[in-house]
């Protein structure tokens, strides 16, 4: 049996607090315990946590994203701070040699970061995947791990979206079509 690792996507201020910018609202919100018990389960058990996080720079005409949603997840601005208690479970985690916080600037967490080479290096052939939004950066992130070869599970318990229709045909896919795990 191979290694394991948990990505957090994206559990925000900005994607689930009612004030947030692009927020899940409720749904986000109504996840935070399991995202919570998976991370400290994780760390715990010695597996690899990565807190894969949006970031933005504020007026960054050139990320498509700018065309597509409101500002969000501005660098160096609340929005972009973890959200509740994940943020103190971090907080007490981070320093940590199994703990890895990293920005990322487009939907996957694959995606112009050095995630591929941290989980490689480990020889982490399983990702679980918990966070927001489920059919935006967690199912970028999930397509992402399928073309590079990573078993994939999710937690249906611990991801959430703003759109509800979105979330259920990423758990869907995430099945059907990348042969996840959906717990």
């Amino acid at each position: 049996m191979g290694k394991r690792a948990l990505i957090n996507v994206d559990y925000t201020v900005d994607f689930v607090a009612d004030h947030g910018k692009l927020t899940s609202g409720k749904p986000g919100q109504a996840i935070e315990n399991a995202i919570v018990s998976i991370t400290n389960d994780f760390i715990a058990a010695g597996d690899f946590v990565v807190f894969a996080i949006d970031a933005h720079e504020e007026g960054d005409t050139y990320n498509p994203e700018t065309a597509l949603f409101p500002p969000h997840n501005i660098i160096g601005t609340e929005g972009q701070e973890l959200y509740g208690s994940l943020a103190s479970v971090y907080a007490d985690n981070q320093h940590k040699s199994n703990v890895y916080y990293f920005d990322k600037s487009r939907y996957s967490a694959f995606a112009g970061t050095d995630l591929d080479i941290k989980l490689r290096e480990r020889g982490i052939d399983e990702i679980h995947i918990v966070g927001v939004c489920t059919d935006i950066c967690v199912l970028h992130t999930a397509i992402d791990a399928y073309n590079k070869g990573y078993n994939i599970v999710v937690y249906q318990d611990a991801v959430a979206s703003f759109n509800a229709a979105g979330h259920d045909w990423a758990l869907g896919h995430f099945q059907n079509t990348l042969g996840a795990t959906v717990y």
